[in-house]
């Protein structure tokens, strides 16, 4: 069987050479393109080189129609770059692994759309670990109730734009879900000033940016008598790119569809 050609968008940025490294670290996957914004000083250099692998002949190129002989492609980008390689993909057939943030709701709307006949796996964090943890979120939270308090602590490195992280929201999402509410009904992102007391049910967050932490979430259920705590820390962000690369080869034998890594690692009831 012919190896699974993947092209990687952003290749020049810290993921996307990290993604490079992962596909190159894995069997049955190639690298079949890699692209860069336009005016990058990245175009032309091979994208293995850059990565630190061996050459692979593949050049960084601002021309993403030039990879349009590939299976997949994985997108750790930003919200508008995002929708325009989506378009990309549906117009050639292509599945697509998402990893970018930030979309507002109208964006991924349209991406939606646009990728309605397409193989697709979207998440928020692509790490084993991750989704293992919001797997157990959802559980504990559906056990514990709302006799527990329930806050939500990320942190991450001095550069990341979004706030809370889209990890961050998924453990919310996950914990609502045990709870068999709403995040957007019960969520509070913010406090100052005088507060008044905890409002019961609420699910609280904070956010800690500084220095190159590279991802920190946990989950707290507060009783008065004990405290539960589901924590995840990632030291290197190849555990992304993996996870991405190994989404990629799952999507491969899916038909059309929405997926996420809680599908491809099959921790679904």
């Amino acid at each position: 069987m012919a190896d699974m050609r993947i092209v990687i968008v952003g290749a020049s940025g810290r993921m996307g050479r990290m993604l490079v490294r992962a596909v190159c670290d894995t069997q049955g996957v190639t690298v079949a393109g890699a692209t860069e914004r336009s005016g990058s000083p990245f175009i032309g250099r091979d994208a293995g080189e850059l990565a630190g692998v061996e050459t692979l002949g593949i050049k960084i190129t601002d021309n993403i129609q030039s990879c349009c002989e590939a299976d997949v492609i994985i997108d750790f980008t930003a919200p508008a770059a995002t929708l325009a390689h989506a378009a990309f993909a549906a117009e050639h057939g292509m599945g697509m692994v998402i990893g970018t943030t930030g979309f507002e709701a109208a964006q991924l709307d349209a991406l939606r759309e646009i990728l309605s006949n397409s193989p697709v796996v979207m998440a928020a964090n692509y790490s084993v670990g991750v989704n293992l943890a919001l797997s157990l979120i959802e559980r504990a939270a559906e056990v514990l109730g709302d006799d527990y308090d329930a806050e939500i602590f990320e942190a991450h490195h001095k550069h990341k734009v979004d706030a809370p992280s889209g990890t961050a929201l998924a453990m919310g999402r996950a914990l609502a879900a045990g709870r068999c509410v709403k995040l957007d009904e019960t969520a509070v992102y913010s406090r100052e000033g005088i507060t008044g007391a905890r409002k019961p049910g609420s699910i609280g967050f904070s956010v800690v940016r500084g220095g190159n932490i590279v991802g920190e979430h946990q989950a707290m259920f507060i009783a008065d008598e004990e405290r539960i705590e589901i924590n995840h820390v990632a030291s290197d962000r190849m555990v992304f790119a993996k996870g991405a690369v190994r989404a990629g080869s799952w999507l491969m034998s899916k038909d059309a569809g929405w997926y996420d890594m809680q599908d491809v690692l099959n921790l679904r009831d």
